[in-house]
C-alpha cells in the first residue's frame, strides 16, 4: 500500500466524493418600509389612519402577536420552551428532531430575551405653542424573541426567530446540505449522510446538480410557505398595502466537502495543510484566495484584518483564514473528510455585493471560488511533484511524436550556457537564429565560434525546441523563447550560479571564511559522528 505523502497526493488520489453546497444561511426577514422612522410614521398615519404615530399604537399589535403564538402552540400541542442563559439551542433542537416522526411540522417554540433595535416614542415640545407631541425615534431594548424550530418537506430542519416588538423583524436560518438530502431522497438518489453533508452517493453528478439548484426563488418560497402557517404580526390589509416581509443575507456559508478513502489520508492531509499554510493570512497570500487587491504599507492600506489561526479546541484542529469580515475554516470532519467553508458576514463591505437575496448568485461565486482557490494555493505550496515533473522533463530525453531529443542535464556546462542564452534571447523582439546562438554560446564555453559547427547548433536547437523551451517562428528559420522556457532558464541558471557553485565553494574551500552554512553543516557532521560512535559503543 502506497501512503500519501503530501496534501496534493491526498487530493489527487484519495478523494472518493466531492460536493459543493451552500451550508448554513442566516437571513434577515424584514419589511423594508418599516426600517426607518419616516416609514413607521407613514404606516400608522397614512396606512392605518391614526392622527399621530406613537409606540402606544404598537403595544396592541405586539400583545396580539404574542397571544397568537401562545394560541398556536395550544391548538397544535406544541411545546413552549424557555431558553436558559448559555443554553445551546441547536442541541435542544437536535433532541426534539430525534423524537420527531413526521415529514413536516413544528418541533417546538422557544422564547429568549435578546437585545435588538426598536422604535420608541419621545416627547418633544413645540417651540411656538409650548405643547408637547410624540416623536418616533430609534433605540435598543431587550425584548422577547420566539424561535420556531421546524422541519420542512423540502428543506429539512430550519428555524424562524420573530422579535415581538415593532416592526417585528425576524431571522430565517436554514442549511443547504439538509435541503440537498431531502431533494436527493425525493429523486431516489441513494446516499450516506455525513452529519450535515454526504459521505457517499450513487450519483455524484445528480447530487451536485441538486446543490447547485438551491437558489433565491426556493428560499423565498420556503419563507412564504411558513409565513402562511405560523402566527403573523401584520394583518391581511397590511400585506395587501405592500407591507410584506422581504429577505436579505446576513451570513452565508459555502462548503466544499471532500470525502477521503481512509483516516490516514485525512491525517496526512491536514497535518500538511497546517504546516505549510501558517502564513496564508498574509495580505500577499490571502489576495490569491479572494482574488482581491490588498494594499499594504502606510499609505492607504486596505482596511480589515488578515490573519491565519490554528485552533485546537477539543481533538480536531482547524485552520482559520480571515479576510476582513470573511472567514475560511478548514478541518478534518469526523476523521473522514476535508471540509472547507467560506463564511461571508458582510458582503457589501468585503466584496461590494448587496445583501438582498437576489445577490445570492454573486455570493455563491465568491464563496465557492474562495474554497477552490484556497485548495489550489495549498496544492502548489505543498506539492513538490509539479516542480519534480518539470525538472525531470528537462533533465530527461524528450519524445514528441516520432521526434526524439537528448536530455539537458542540470550539471552540464553546455546546458547552463544554453539556458543563459535563452534569458538573453528572450529580449530580442524578432527572435534569434542559428548563428546568433553560436556567437553567444562559444564564449560561455570557452570555444572558438569557428569550431562550433552548424550541425551542432541545429542539434542544440532541436533539444531546446522538443523540450518546449523555444519554438520556431512560422515561415522563418528564427526561434523565440517560450514563457515556460524563460521560467525554466531563469530559475535553473540562478540556482546554479547563486546557490550551487557558491554554496559548494563555502563548504569545500578550506581557506574560505566560515559561513553560517559551513558552520551548520560542521555541527551536523559532528552530531552525526557522535551518534555513530555512541551506537557502536552501545553495541
Amino acid at each position: 500500500m502506497t501512503l500519501p505523502r503530501t496534501a496534493a497526493d491526498v487530493l489527487d488520489e484519495h478523494v472518493t466524493l466531492q460536493v459543493e453546497c451552500i451550508d448554513r444561511m442566516l437571513l434577515n426577514v424584514y419589511v423594508p418600509q418599516l426600517q426607518h422612522t419616516g416609514g413607521v410614521v407613514r404606516f400608522f398615519r397614512g396606512h392605518r389612519g391614526h392622527p399621530f404615530a406613537s409606540s402606544a399604537l404598537m403595544d396592541p399589535i405586539s400583545k396580539g402577536f404574542v397571544a397568537s403564538i401562545h394560541r398556536f402552540c395550544r391548538d397544535h400541542n406544541i411545546e413552549m420552551v424557555e431558553f436558559a442563559k448559555g443554553q445551546r439551542k441547536d442541541d435542544l433542537a437536535a433532541e426534539h428532531l430525534a423524537r420527531f416522526d413526521s415529514n413536516e411540522g413544528v418541533l417546538f417554540v422557544g422564547r429568549a430575551q435578546e437585545k435588538t433595535r426598536v422604535f420608541r416614542t419621545e416627547k418633544r415640545r413645540n417651540r411656538e405653542t409650548g405643547k408637547s407631541y410624540p416623536w418616533i425615534v430609534t433605540g435598543t431594548g431587550i425584548v422577547n424573541h420566539f424561535y420556531f424550530y421546524c422541519v420542512d418537506a423540502d428543506f429539512g430542519p430550519f428555524f424562524v426567530k420573530f422579535c415581538t416588538y415593532f416592526p417585528y423583524n425576524a431571522r430565517l436560518c436554514l442549511n443547504g446540505n439538509e435541503y440537498a438530502k431531502r431533494q436527493a431522497t425525493k429523486a431516489g438518489i441513494a446516499f450516506t449522510a455525513l452529519d450535515n453533508g454526504f459521505a457517499a452517493c450513487d450519483d455524484p453528478s445528480a447530487l451536485q446538480a441538486i446543490c447547485d439548484g438551491l437558489d433565491a426563488a426556493a428560499i423565498d418560497a420556503l419563507l412564504r410557505k411558513w409565513l402562511a402557517i405560523l402566527p403573523h404580526p401584520f394583518t391581511v390589509d397590511d400585506r395587501r398595502a405592500g407591507y410584506r416581509y422581504e429577505l436579505s443575507i446576513l451570513q452565508s456559508e459555502f462548503s466544499l466537502t471532500q470525502m477521503l478513502d481512509r483516516p490516514l489520508s485525512g491525517r496526512v492531509l491536514f497535518e500538511d495543510l497546517i504546516r505549510e499554510n501558517l502564513d496564508l493570512g498574509r495580505p500577499d497570500r490571502i489576495s490569491l484566495v479572494f482574488e482581491r487587491r490588498i494594499q499594504g504599507g502606510r499609505k492607504r492600506p486596505t482596511p480589515g484584518r488578515f490573519r491565519t489561526r490554528v485552533l485546537t479546541e477539543g481533538v480536531t484542529p482547524s485552520l482559520h483564514v480571515e479576510y476582513k469580515n470573511t472567514k475560511i475554516k478548514q478541518y478534518h470532519k469526523e476523521g473522514r473528510a476535508l471540509r472547507t467553508e467560506t463564511t461571508i458576514n458582510d458582503s457589501r463591505r468585503d466584496f461590494s455585493i448587496g445583501k438582498r437575496l437576489g445577490n445570492l448568485p454573486a455570493l455563491r461565486e465568491v464563496g465557492f471560488s474562495a474554497n477552490r482557490r484556497l485548495l489550489a494555493v495549498q496544492r502548489l505550496a505543498s506539492d513538490p511533484t509539479i516542480g519534480h515533473d518539470a525538472f525531470t522533463a528537462v533533465a530527461s530525453p524528450a519524445v514528441v511524436g516520432s521526434q526524439r531529443a537528448s536530455a539537458l542535464p542540470f550539471d552540464s556546462a553546455r546546458t547552463q550556457a544554453l539556458l543563459a542564452a535563452l534569458v538573453v534571447f528572450r529580449l530580442l523582439p524578432n527572435g534569434f537564429r542559428n548563428r546568433d546562438l553560436r556567437g553567444y554560446l562559444a564564449p560561455l564555453l570557452g570555444l572558438d565560434p569557428a569550431l562550433m559547427t552548424q550541425g551542432r547548433m541545429s542539434y542544440d536547437l532541436r533539444r531546446l525546441r522538443l523540450h518546449g523551451l523555444i519554438e520556431r517562428i512560422p515561415g522563418s528559420h528564427r526561434y523565440q523563447v517560450t514563457n515556460h522556457g524563460l521560467r525554466i532558464a531563469i530559475f535553473l541558471t540562478r540556482v546554479h550560479a547563486r546557490l550551487v557553485r557558491p554554496g559548494l565553494a563555502a563548504l569545500l574551500d578550506p581557506a574560505a571564511i566560515p559561513t553560517p552554512l559551513r558552520r551548520h553543516l560542521d555541527r551536523f557532521d559532528a552530531a552525526l559522528t557522535d551518534a555513530a560512535h555512541q551506537t557502536r559503543l552501545a553495541a
